[in-house]
């Protein structure tokens, strides 16, 4: 299957990237474009790599060989100065918020602008003050974390990714967890944000309903590499047995059950020595 790339200039290029965890590799040689403006949903069975890509994109952990490119610079090669300039153009969205438990939820968002400008504090907490309300959740601002919902965390944290006006916005599973109401909510805040703000957003996502109504274009990852992209419709009328196994939810297919291990009859064979 033939891909066409999404854009002619890009904002994120993976270009060759192999990657891996010690002996066990990752990404295989993977290369993907990531379009200005638009929501890039990456999805794929679990351990497939889609998280260790915005790693490689926010710089925590580097290529081992290829190019990851943000705006044309190779992350990868970049020294400290250069890596946290390029931080202060994204916004990430960890699992489940990840917002500092000790901190209120007003203090949560103002950290970054605490950390990374020399704003007055009557500009930070306009600035804070704003984003909640972007989120809808201005009225909680002097609550901590342990007294607002999940769903709410989930909002905080996304008011806390673009303080700094980002012009790239990651998730990392921003639906995991959430009640239906939350998740059309987090759902809509995040296409809202995206045409409203001129963002970029790399959504990483095992939601396919939620996901595939609100993408862009869909990169669909297959044992280190891609197994299809294009539109939401492209890929689900895909024909690879991967993509057909991941969207419609199947129990068999590539993707296998087991782990790899030893022979099953040597596993459960006699022990050495013992009787047959």
């Amino acid at each position: 299957m033939s891909f066409t790339s999404p854009s002619a200039d890009p904002l994120i290029e993976l270009r060759n990237v192999h990657f891996g965890y010690g002996a066990q590799p990752v990404l295989r040689g993977l290369s993907l474009s990531v379009p200005r403006g638009k929501v890039t949903a990456i999805m794929g069975a679990s351990g497939g790599g889609k998280t260790t890509v915005l790693r490689l994109i926010g710089g925590q952990q580097r290529a081992q060989q290829g190019e990851v490119l943000f705006d044309g610079q190779d992350v990868g090669r970049m020294e400290m100065a250069q890596l946290y300039a390029a931080r202060r153009r994204m916004g990430m969205l960890f699992q489940f918020g990840a917002l500092f438990t000790d901190m209120s939820v007003f203090e949560n968002v103002a950290f970054p602008l605490r950390e990374h400008t020399d704003l007055p504090e009557a500009l930070v907490r306009d600035v804070v003050l704003m984003k909640l309300h972007a989120v809808g959740l201005r009225g909680a601002r002097d609550l901590m974390p342990a007294q607002i919902s999940g769903g709410m965390a989930r909002r905080v944290a996304l008011a806390r990714a673009i303080a700094l006006d980002p012009e790239l916005v990651m998730y990392d599973e921003p639906f995991a967890g959430l009640d239906p109401i939350s998740l059309g909510t987090a759902a809509q805040l995040i296409r809202q944000l995206n045409d409203a703000m001129g963002l970029t957003t790399i959504l990483v996502s095992h939601d396919l309903e939620a996901t595939f109504e609100l993408a862009d274009h869909v990169i669909i990852l297959g044992p280190g590499t891609i197994a299809a992209q294009g539109t939401p419709d492209e890929v689900r009328h895909s024909p690879d047995p991967l993509v057909h196994q991941f969207v419609n939810a199947l129990p068999v297919g590539p993707v296998p059950f087991h782990y790899p291990g030893p022979d099953v009859a040597q596993d459960f064979g006699p022990l050495d020595g013992g009787a047959a």
